[in-house]
């Protein structure tokens, strides 16, 4: 499909196309991301031509039910780690804990419930952006003293 509509790329799961096959299918520049729960997952992804994983769901998400248990920032953490390719995190992040998230290493973060359920959609996206921005700098005020 992604071919079809001309997509800037793609994101698959464990259960879709195997990543080798998609990256195969899904020509450069095409972006190819890939779920990954475990290191192991995270590094198959990547060796396979991931350009990024999504990791998740870090905490309990309303939004997607059978998303299975949370993985948490610990293991966030160990994924960041183990992959040279951006994580992306997915799964319960809000206002309240997403710099605990950006300082377990994630390069960005998937939010919906966060958005969607806020009376002012557009003011809770602004907020998480400053949040993340925030965490950012505080990552790179901690990497260098």
């Amino acid at each position: 499909m992604a071919l079809v509509a001309g997509t800037d790329g793609v994101h698959v799961g464990q259960a879709d196309l195997p990543a080798r096959e998609a990256r195969r299918l899904l020509p450069r520049p095409a972006l190819l991301g890939v779920s990954a729960t475990s290191r192991e997952e995270a590094r198959r992804a990547q060796k396979e031509g991931a350009d990024y994983v999504g990791v998740g769901p870090l905490f309990a998400t309303g939004s997607k039910p059978d998303a299975g248990e949370p993985l948490g920032v610990e293991r966030l953490a160990e994924i960041v780690r183990a992959v040279s390719i951006p994580v992306v995190a997915i799964g319960g992040i809000t206002l309240d804990n997403v710099a605990g998230v950006i300082a377990a290493g994630a390069a960005g973060v998937a939010v919906v419930s966060a958005v969607v359920s806020a009376d002012d959609m557009a003011a809770a996206a602004r907020a998480l952006k400053r949040r993340i921005n925030e965490a950012r700098k505080g990552a790179a005020g901690g990497a260098a003293g």
